[in-house]
């Protein structure tokens, strides 16, 4: 019987962490996606980098890589089919996050950087998408290394 309760405190744990995360991957995915489809192409280097992201990162590895790509999937389409409505959709759920876990707005910011330097390529529209994330979150973009001397990196 020890061994049921175990198993049984473990799988309420875990879906505890699930439920008090799941903002936080909505909020990932649709900032990512935001950010990827600012060059009108997402790469094959950016979805491995989100894969990562996933994979690597403490409160969402509890998720299926392949739920948090689901998501990520959602925002780029609706982006790519309607780009007024799409954005403000995925606006919408990257306030949803930030709003939920305030601490997590450098993070979502991190995580876009990451995303735009996935395939090695400097895209000024990627960069203006992060800034304008950066204005709507709160985050000075220099305390996450986006400005160096007044200029964009390079």
């Amino acid at each position: 019987m020890s061994g049921f309760l175990k198993s049984l405190q473990q799988r309420y744990l875990h879906e505890l962490a699930r439920h008090q995360n799941r903002p936080l991957l909505t909020g990932v995915m649709a900032a990512s996606a935001l950010v990827a489809t600012a060059d009108g192409v997402v790469s094959f280097a950016e979805r491995i980098r989100l894969d990562q992201i996933i994979e690597n990162l403490e409160t969402l590895n509890v998720f299926d890589p392949h739920e948090g790509i689901d998501l990520f999937n959602e925002f780029q389409d609706a982006i790519f089919a309607n780009p007024q409505t799409g954005h403000a959709k995925a606006v919408e759920a990257l306030r949803t996050a930030a709003k939920d876990n305030p601490d997590s707005t450098t993070l979502l910011i991190r995580i876009c950087l990451a995303i735009h330097e996935a395939d090695g390529a400097v895209s000024l529209a990627e960069q203006i998408e992060i800034v304008t994330l950066c204005s709507l979150l709160g985050v000075n973009p220099a305390t996450v290394g986006l400005y160096h001397d007044g200029v964009l990196p390079g």
